[in-house]
């Protein structure tokens, strides 16, 4: 395992200092916490709260305020519910006594049933495309003045048909993305859970702002998460390539709607995510 997904992992894998309560830390970049963070890390510390047999399939949150790298993250769990087949978890994420992000999670024990699943998108394979690191030291080196270099490859993501982001023009809101841990993490189903809702927020908000001029680098756009729901319909292999197939079929209000589907390499869809976003336009910016 890499430097920076160990690193990464120290992050999401919640500190347990009661039967209900975690705290977290955050990395000093971004300056603002990534939403998908205090995600996993929230569903990390539900997780840990639900005896064997039950295994998260769904979990709808909301983003409430910024959250602040500098400064703990303290989760507290509440057991809402222990069915029979069901259980609940509902999770608080507090910054300075205040929440920041709050989530329900719903678990249900493994069971057989009904099946079908949407066939996966047939696109180019990750072997051959460029990873966000090399695009984007590319583009700080090209661009110094509008780009930072990256900081982390902790996640690989591959990008097909990339979008220009010197100077993005309108296209179709529909994207597909390739993620992956680099490295073997094990088999620990929460591991791969968490790292998976950790993905999930990378890249919706981009699919709700393709069909305009701008994306969320641009000084014109204020965006952030605002809520995000994302359901575990099969195991799936974070250390393993993922496709991610996301649209948008709306934006209005300042607020862009984005949906996914996450899929192994073999085809099986192994989440749906869905996401709404602020995408609202500053008026007085250049």
């Amino acid at each position: 395992m890499n430097a920076p997904l160990s690193e990464l992992l120290r992050h999401l894998e919640v500190k347990r200092i009661d039967t209900y309560l975690f705290t977290g830390s955050s990395p000093e970049r971004p300056r603002r916490i990534f939403g998908g963070q205090v995600l996993a890390q929230s569903l990390n510390a539900a997780n840990r709260s639900i005896g064997d047999g039950r295994v998260a399939h769904s979990m709808h949150a909301h983003f409430l305020r910024p959250g602040n790298p500098a400064k703990q993250i303290v989760f507290e769990v509440d057991p809402t519910r222990d069915g029979r087949s069901f259980a609940t978890r509902r999770v608080v994420a507090k910054q300075d006594g205040k929440p920041i992000f709050i989530t329900s999670v719903s678990y249900q024990e493994i069971e057989d049933g009904l099946n079908h699943e949407a066939p996966m998108p047939e696109v180019e394979p990750p072997e051959g495309l460029q990873n966000d690191f090399d695009y984007w030291t590319e583009m700080a080196a090209k661009h110094p003045d509008r780009f930072d270099p990256p900081f982390s490859q902790a996640v690989e993501r591959k990008v097909i048909n990339r979008r220009d982001y010197a100077s993005p023009q309108p296209e179709e809101p529909i994207s597909h993305t390739w993620f992956r841990v680099p490295g073997d993490i094990g088999d620990d189903a929460n591991r791969h859970q968490t790292l998976i809702a950790f993905i999930s927020d990378f890249a919706l908000l981009g699919a709700a702002l393709l069909p305009h001029p701008y994306t969320a680098a641009s000084k014109k756009i204020q965006a952030a998460s605002l809520d995000h729901a994302i359901w575990f319909h099969r195991p799936g292999r974070a250390d393993d390539y993922l496709l991610y197939s996301m649209d948008s079929p709306n934006a209005g209000g300042g607020r862009g709607f984005s949906r996914g589907q996450f899929f192994s390499r073999d085809g099986r869809l192994i989440a749906s995510t869905a996401q709404e976003s602020l995408i609202r336009l500053r008026p007085s910016s250049p």
